[in-house]
Order: structure tokens, then sequence, then C-alpha cells
């Protein structure tokens, strides 16, 4: 079973954030939350640290 920790969701203006579903807050990478973004640029960022997610949490990532 796949778990995933982060999701997009559509903002009023029709950009995109990507956000933890646990906490509700925005994503950060290196401190910089994930708002305004295309669909395109959320959409593989989404992939990207739901991937990386994974990876830690079975111990895999290096």
């Amino acid at each position: 079973m796949t778990e995933n920790r982060y999701d997009l969701r559509k903002e009023p203006d029709g950009t995109w954030t990507v956000f933890d579903i646990f906490t509700g807050m925005p994503a950060q990478v290196n401190d910089v939350e994930q708002i305004g973004l295309e669909l395109e640029q959320a959409d593989d960022l989404v992939d990207l640290l739901n991937l990386l997610y994974i990876r830690r949490r079975s111990g895999s990532a290096h």
C-alpha cells in the first residue's frame, strides 16, 4: 500500500499549492513554501516529495 504525504490544492487565483496532507500546511522545500505553482510543476513536485517520503519510511533513502 502506498502512503502519500503530499497532495495538490487549487487556489482561488488558479495557481496550485503542494501541501502536507497530515498538517494541511504548504510543503516546504529549502524553507520555501510550495505555493503559487503551475499545475505541471506542482504535480511533478508532489510525485517527487511522495517518492522521497516513501523511501525515507522504508529506510532506502540515501
